[in-house]
């Protein structure tokens, strides 16, 4: 027998809301265990390595799960987009569309909203979602470029948005 089954829509996704949570408290907790044994500067290089592998994961299974085919421009790209684990818990828009091209705005990260909650300087994610962003879009679509607005720790994160993407084709 599956619990699952016995459940309604609103148990399920508050769930949902619970995994990605977990998730994102598993990720930095491990960050910090790290940070704590190693240092910063190896905590940022570590982190870097395992985004670089479970960003492509998670938008191949997203693909699979959704029927988003591979080399589907920025139109699957915003798909998959909406369909990432901390989509569920952070705030994000799409801005600036253009026929090759778009921005993507963190505009609440649970992550950095917490930190400034409690007057800490925003996590300095920037190198980090280089590589994570660039890989999840490629993933989709080789010919998609990725590009930083703005992220932690550059002058203006946390202030109308926390990152911003420009995605390309």
């Amino acid at each position: 027998m599956n619990a699952i089954d016995d459940l309604n829509r609103d148990q399920i996704l508050g769930m949902l809301t619970d995994f990605a949570r977990n998730w994102l408290a598993h990720d930095g907790l491990w960050f910090q265990a790290v940070e704590k044994h190693y240092g910063l500067a190896k905590a940022i290089e570590l982190d870097t390595e395992a985004w670089e592998q479970f960003t492509v994961i998670e938008a191949k299974r997203i693909m699979a799960r959704h029927g988003i085919k591979e080399d589907s421009g920025l139109e699957g790209l915003k798909r998959a987009l909406s369909f990432r684990l901390y989509a569920v818990i952070n705030k994000q828009e799409i801005r600036n569309e253009t026929s090759d091209s778009f921005e993507f705005y963190m505009v609440d990260c649970r992550v950095q909203s917490a930190r400034q909650r409690k007057n800490m300087a925003l996590f300095p994610c920037k190198s980090v979602g280089v590589v994570e962003y660039s890989k999840f879009a490629e993933t989709i679509d080789p010919r998609i470029k990725t590009e930083c607005i703005c992220c932690p720790p550059d002058d203006g994160a946390g202030v109308d948005f926390y990152c911003g993407w420009r995605f390309s084709i």
